[in-house]
């Protein structure tokens, strides 16, 4: 008895340490994300899960790195939502559709997200130039768009001289403002961005939007 199930302990600390590392992020990011990096305490974040502040220095080294671990988690959710989008089978136009598509039900799915970029644009983006990993995971994204930009020019049905960079600008400002100005726009416009009932009629207008301005006459 003892010879199997000593090989298996290592095993099972790596998994509860995964484990605890995953559920430390969720409850952080909860807690950044409703009062800021400033306003969030790790005593209040070790006190919702079933660790201690402790194991949370352990694991992240402190609270910069523990919110630049919330950023990561967060932005790497939506890069691989991003990769995971077959566009390859599909024309130009219906691909950069489907694309805006998936960012626009991300950041409709995940507000928490949207609160902690505006958080970090406060901190003028200090903790996402400090993470490698950041750098690593936009760049993939950014090459869809290029490949689909390429093939769209090469078949004479794209016209902009728009790059990925600011394709993927265009296709992001929309979904971003729609989540993060909910409430302003809605106080000042009587409209609710989020409104379920026009939520299609949003979705629709963005690929419209992007599509109108990739296919325009420009020679008109």
């Amino acid at each position: 008895m003892t010879s199997t199930e000593g090989p298996a302990q290592p095993a099972v600390r790596t998994r509860d340490a995964a484990r605890t590392k995953a559920e430390i992020l969720t409850v952080a990011t909860r807690e950044f994300a409703r009062l800021g990096y400033a306003g969030a305490r790790v005593d209040e974040i070790a006190a919702r899960t079933r660790t201690t502040k402790r194991m949370i220095y352990y694991y992240f080294g402190g609270k910069e790195q523990l919110f630049t671990a919330v950023l990561e988690r967060a932005y790497s959710r939506i890069r691989e939502a991003e990769q995971l989008l077959d566009v390859e089978h599909l024309d130009p136009v219906a691909a950069v559709r489907r694309l805006a598509e998936v960012t626009f039900d991300h950041h409709e799915e995940h507000p928490d997200f949207i609160r902690l970029v505006s958080i970090e644009n406060i901190h003028e983006a200090e903790h996402i130039a400090a993470s490698a990993e950041l750098s690593r995971i936009s760049s993939p994204a950014i090459e869809v768009l290029r490949r689909i930009l390429d093939t769209g020019r090469a078949s004479g049905l794209f016209t902009a001289d728009v790059d990925a960079v600011d394709l993927h600008a265009m296709i992001s400002s929309f979904c971003f403002f729609r989540i993060a100005n909910r409430h302003t726009f809605g106080a000042l416009f009587g409209r609710d961005l989020v409104d379920a009932g026009r939520r299609e009629h949003y979705r629709t207008m963005l690929g419209d939007m992007i599509i109108a301005y990739l296919t325009a006459d420009r020679a008109a």
